[in-house]
């Protein structure tokens, strides 16, 4: 569990050099949120604090959810996230190894569809804002919900935000990808300290290959597919790798042991399940991004694809 809170890294170090120190914030409060919960929880299960308190388990939910959140969502955003992951998603499943739905995922999925408005006020570039917070700014616009200049001054859409809304309102996609340039540049180095991160825990042997690598290619294959059919509607296959959460999901979210199938064929049809669901998602409903809900999906279905990929126990009937 500390392995992968290392790997992320890279990614967050991206994410503060663009957007700001709030990332580091959102963490903290998530994090303190989930070990509040799981105490509470261990508690009430009358099971002692140790190991389980200690095992990294919840600050790996804390910190995947806050990578998931505006930077300067208000606190109580990440922290009803965050406590709704350990209690609901992974206690009231019997704690670690028995939970059905990814954690960290299920928190964001609630908070996406309880929250919208603030969950939707993302940091713009620090290079295009007309006014950048500093640390104590930031931290005073999370814990108080009031920036020191107007919203507009320092947030934006996301770029998968912008090609979902701008096309809406007649816009061209070469048009609205034009006008989120610098913000899909900030986004593609932050992917890229994300890769980095998932390729250490290949070479590491924490994960392995079958999830991240199917997932990817579905995402490839369904948004090539629908770019060629028209590119003036779909985006290519490079933005959807770079905007959004897609190699955050492929990497640290679909790779989870305990709510991915358990053969490697299953994790095969697990993750190109998660990638297609994703760019469906993205192309043809209200959300822009799709990784939360894809995985979620895809967790209902493990116990049918285990079913089906688990090899036969020699001696036992099939």
């Amino acid at each position: 569990m500390l392995l992968v809170l290392a790997m992320l890294v890279p990614a967050a170090a991206a994410d503060v050099f663009w957007f700001g120190p709030g990332l580091p914030i959102q963490i903290v409060i998530a994090s303190l949120s989930a070990l509040l919960a799981e105490s509470v929880m261990l508690a009430l299960r009358r099971e002692p604090l140790q190991p389980s308190l200690g095992d990294g388990s919840a600050l790996v939910t804390a910190a995947l959810l806050a990578f998931a959140l505006p930077p300067l969502a208000p606190w109580w955003v990440a922290a009803c996230g965050s406590a709704f992951a350990i209690v609901f998603a992974k206690h009231l499943f019997g704690g670690l190894g028995r939970n059905l739905f990814n954690p960290a995922m299920a928190g964001f999925a609630l908070l996406l569809l309880t929250f919208p408005a603030e969950m939707s006020r993302w940091s713009m570039p620090i290079v295009v804002a007309s006014h950048h917070l500093g640390f104590t700014d930031t931290l005073t616009t999370i814990f108080t919900g009031v920036p020191p200049v107007a919203w507009d001054a320092i947030s934006s859409a996301t770029p998968l935000d912008a090609v979902h809304s701008g096309l809406k309102t007649g816009a061209t996609l070469q048009e609205v990808l034009a006008r989120t340039s610098t913000a899909h540049s900030a986004s593609i180095w932050s992917s890229l300290g994300i890769l980095l991160g998932g390729l250490g825990l290949l070479g590491l042997r924490i994960i392995r290959w079958p999830s991240p690598v199917s997932m990817l290619a579905a995402v490839v294959v369904s948004a090539g597919l629908l770019n060629a059919i028209d590119p003036g509607t779909y985006p290519g296959v490079l933005f959807h790798l770079t905007s959004g959460a897609t190699l955050l999901g492929a990497f640290f979210i679909a790779c989870d042991p305990v709510t991915t199938a358990a053969s490697h064929r299953g994790r095969l049809w697990f993750g190109a399940g998660v990638g297609l669901l994703t760019v469906v998602i993205r192309s043809w409903t209200a959300y822009p991004d799709g990784i939360a809900f894809a995985v979620l999906i895809m967790n209902l279905f493990v116990p049918l694809i285990d079913r089906l990929t688990v090899p036969r126990i020699y001696g036992h009937a099939r």
